[in-house]
């Protein structure tokens, strides 16, 4: 049996190409389909008088940034939620306490929670206030506002005074 040598483009893979691109699939979708690097793909496609229109590309990475956007703001509101409920139980008149005993599980109702409940229930509350914190930074405005923060922010830093404008 002769093997081809790994370079050698054959009608197939062209065939292939041209289907695969008529299917919408992208240059990276078809060059894993095929076995073949993207710029392998790309000669493919510009031999063959094809092209991997970006605009769609774009308008498609544009609708998932929108949408993790939204999934991200979903996830920040119920990370508020839970924190808020954590609060709720902190400051609640009264506390269910529940241990293992060498009855089973007993529940007793206090007027406190105890400190090592209330560390444990602070430290969740803390850990989901933070992840909130780092979701809405990622969505948050970096533009010349921000900019101009933290360009603010360092001037104050270094000592710099500035003359009333």
């Amino acid at each position: 049996m002769t093997t081809l040598p790994r370079n050698l483009i054959t009608d197939v893979d062209r065939e292939r190409v041209r289907e695969l691109h008529a299917e919408g699939k992208t240059r990276n979708d078809i060059a894993r389909e095929i076995n073949r690097s993207p710029s392998t793909v790309t000669g493919i496609a510009r031999a063959l008088g094809l092209s991997f229109d970006r605009s769609a590309t774009a308008a498609a990475t544009h609708a998932r940034q929108v949408d993790n956007r939204a999934r991200r703001t979903d996830i920040v509101g119920r990370l508020y939620g839970r924190a808020e409920r954590i609060l709720g139980r902190l400051e609640a008149d009264r506390y269910t306490f529940t241990a293992t005993t060498i009855n089973g599980i007993e529940s007793k109702v206090l007027d406190h929670v105890p400190a090592p409940d209330e560390k444990a229930l602070a430290s969740a509350m803390s850990t989901h206030l933070g992840a909130a914190a780092k979701l809405e930074q990622v969505d948050a405005d970096t533009g010349a506002e921000g900019a101009r923060s933290m360009l603010g922010g360092l001037a104050v830093a270094l000592g710099v005074t500035t003359a009333p404008s």
